[in-house]
């Protein structure tokens, strides 16, 4: 049974210098945020009121109850620019760390900055890690029937919470049967992904295969390397089918 109570949330200080832009203003710089796991896979930053640098609005509105509270909405206005329901604050939560505190929408914000570095998508979690290993065991995709990749020159990257990932080299992918996509993603810890569709027959399923072409420094070893999600395709592992995870990651 899961546990939904408020003792149940993750907080702990961040040590990082956080900044947010706004149309081109600073609407936060703070080396007190607070990183909160509203949900498990990442955290979300939290910043004392003192240090917003943007006009809170408050409209008559609240968001949905969670186990943080009850949480009052604002646009954020700086210099004529206005985020609509941009921001939000638990003011009677059960947690008193957040009382006092503001939580901004990441994707009303046209940058962030952890220290002077762009991040990308969410906050970084500080106990999330990545091991980009060389491989030589068989791993072969099957879609529909058909073989779309066979290699043994595999980099299988681990990161914590989430199945293992197989990147291979093109040159071990039926390249014929993949399609190029204006899809693209963006991750924290990895950077920018291209996609591919692959076209089985009349079948088009979209968006099944990504590749980082210039990634992050910690994941460089997935440069120019290109992955499927396991969660739609038949993935064997040395001629062992594997198990298709469950993520919600899929398109």
């Amino acid at each position: 049974m899961n546990d939904t109570s408020a003792s149940a949330v993750r907080f702990e200080p961040c040590a990082k210098r956080i900044r947010a832009y706004l149309a081109g203003h600073v609407v936060v710089d703070t080396t007190r945020a607070l990183y909160v796991w509203e949900w498990p896979h990442f955290p979300t930053y939290y910043f004392p009121t003192d240090d917003i640098q943007a006009e809170l609005i408050e409209l008559d509105d609240t968001a949905d109850p969670t186990n943080l509270g009850v949480a009052a909405l604002y646009d954020l206005a700086v210099d004529g620019s206005v985020a609509s329901r941009a921001a939000r604050r638990y003011v009677d939560s059960p947690l008193e760390e957040l009382r006092g505190r503001v939580r901004l929408s990441w994707t009303a914000m046209d940058e962030w900055l952890e220290e002077d570095e762009p991040v990308y998508t969410h906050a970084r979690d500080p106990y999330a890690r990545i091991d980009i290993l060389a491989s030589s065991r068989h791993i072969q995709i099957m879609l529909d029937g058909v073989v779309v990749a066979d290699s043994r020159h595999a980099r299988i990257l681990f990161e914590t919470g989430l199945p293992p990932r197989y990147y291979l080299p093109l040159t071990d992918i039926r390249m014929d049967l993949l399609r190029r996509s204006d899809t693209t993603s963006q991750c924290p810890y990895k950077g920018t992904a291209n996609y591919w569709s692959v076209v089985i027959g009349d079948t088009v399923h979209r968006d099944l295969v990504w590749m980082y072409r210039a990634p992050l420094p910690e994941s460089q070893k997935v440069a120019g390397l290109a992955s499927f999600y396991s969660e739609s395709v038949d993935v064997y592992l040395d001629g062992v089918l594997q198990k298709r995870p469950v993520t919600g990651m899929e398109p």
